[in-house]
């Protein structure tokens, strides 16, 4: 998520995406709602570190739930799947049809994480990287509830 920060505050820049950020893992259940929403970290963090130093992988490794993650999580091991690497004209008929079988799973979690960024507070935020934590656990809560709530009126 990006965050409003002076060229001084390192850590925060992500060369991958050329500006200041912060790096929060989320879990999402296979019908698209968050669980859970990990302490924020730099931006500068790779997204396989940020799940290793926050023990996503070994707990989800100890539970035996498999996971399906996005390319960047390539040699986690455990029980997270990941698409195969490559372009598309160079992968086999079966590892296309796994990619695109992979791709449908993942589009529900796409859609539960742009929902959390779909809040305003969380589009640029513009307090200190300490307070950041606190702000998406609060937004994960009141997104929680808020769609539970949805859910009782149907």
């Amino acid at each position: 998520m990006p965050i409003d920060r002076v060229a001084a505050d390192r850590p925060f820049y992500s060369g991958k995406h050329k500006k200041h950020g912060i790096n929060v893992q989320t879990l999402a259940d296979p019908a698209g709602r968050l669980l859970r929403a990990s302490p924020a970290l730099p931006g500068a963090v790779h997204d396989i570190r940020a799940a290793r130093e926050h023990r996503i992988i070994d707990a989800l490794a100890e539970t035996g739930t498999t996971c399906w993650a996005d390319k960047t999580y390539q040699g986690a091991g455990g029980t997270i799947r990941v698409p195969y690497r490559g372009r598309r004209e160079k992968l086999s008929e079966g590892q296309q049809a796994v990619n695109r079988s992979h791709a449908r799973i993942r589009a529900l979690v796409e859609q539960a994480v742009a929902a959390l960024k779909s809040w305003r507070l969380l589009r640029r935020l513009r307090c200190s990287p300490a307070r950041t934590t606190g702000l998406v656990q609060a937004v994960l809560y009141l997104h929680l509830t808020s769609r539970l709530k949805m859910e009782k009126a149907q």
